[in-house]
């Protein structure tokens, strides 16, 4: 079955052309532990078969800085698309939006809005300041990633979507609802928003964990996620290296966990959803 990553980071070895510039000046810890460079990255996806990967800006080491990710997609077009991370509140946000998702640029944009290097909590990411990046955004047709938590942001999420019906949004790590705590009470959660058609759901290690460890009760929250957004709106990301499995490891784990459900629902969170998220995958198929 053909595998997307839809959610890697990549970390230089040169600092001197790359240096480190964390939002909130303080790095990651994953990122100092076990970066893993580009050439690093092609060398695991092709240990698993994974021929196509979308860098993630990893954010908790560059901040605003996307020359890696980009460089290293022109560096390797058939195995790599970016995702930059990005500053909605700049002025001239449509602009800078269309400069960077132009030919041969950012796939995809991120919004960074929460996490233990982000100096400031918040729903910045649906100020009115933003108005111009999410009309934009929804002209141009460019998938935003976000990563926030579910909870009193969800409001904020929500009101967004509904100003701005063509957005497509990628929720990382589903919005992290709480799965441990109860799987069908997290499930109705994230059903729930599958009401707002432009929302899509990654899929990672920190959602599939917490299934593996509910066992059969993980149908509690699959089940009615998947009847609510359909798999077409559901991607897998391993969020290699900052999660501390191997590749191999993360991807056993996300089939071992989807394996319950019909091939055409697996075929889309491992490669179809992508595809469709960001349609410059389709131009490196041999």
């Amino acid at each position: 079955m053909d595998v997307i990553d839809t959610h890697c980071h990549i970390i230089a070895a040169d600092e001197t052309r790359y240096p480190r510039a964390p939002i909130g000046g303080k790095q990651s810890t994953w990122a100092a532990s076990r970066p893993v460079t580009a050439e690093g990255m092609v060398a695991r996806m092709d240990e698993v078969g994974i021929r196509q990967s979308v860098l993630v800006q990893a954010t908790t080491n560059y901040g605003y800085d996307n020359s890696y990710v980009l460089d290293s997609r022109r560096r390797w077009p058939d195995r790599f698309i970016a995702v930059g991370t990005f500053d909605p509140l700049e002025p001239d946000a449509g602009t800078r939006l269309a400069d960077l998702c132009g030919d041969g640029g950012l796939a995809g944009v991120r919004l960074f809005t929460s996490g233990s290097t982000v100096p400031t909590q918040g729903e910045w990411f649906a100020a009115p300041e933003t108005e111009e990046f999410w009309r934009r955004a929804g002209e141009l047709g460019v998938t935003v990633c976000l990563q926030m938590r579910l909870g009193p942001a969800t409001a904020q999420l929500v009101s967004v979507l509904e100003r701005h019906p063509t957005v497509t949004v990628l929720l990382d790590h589903m919005g992290y609802p709480d799965i441990a705590a109860s799987p069908a009470r997290a499930g109705k959660e994230v059903a729930g928003l599958a009401r707002n058609p432009g929302l899509h759901l990654k899929l990672t290690h920190r959602n599939l964990e917490r299934l593996h460890d509910a066992g059969d009760e993980a149908a509690d929250f699959l089940g009615p996620v998947l009847d609510a957004f359909g798999a077409e709106r559901v991607a897998w990301g391993s969020n290699c290296p900052a999660a501390e499995q191997s590749l191999p490891e993360l991807l056993d784990l996300a089939r071992s966990v989807l394996s319950p459900l019909p091939e055409e629902s697996r075929a889309a969170i491992f490669a179809g959803t992508a595809r469709r998220l960001y349609p410059g995958l389709d131009n490196t198929q041999n």
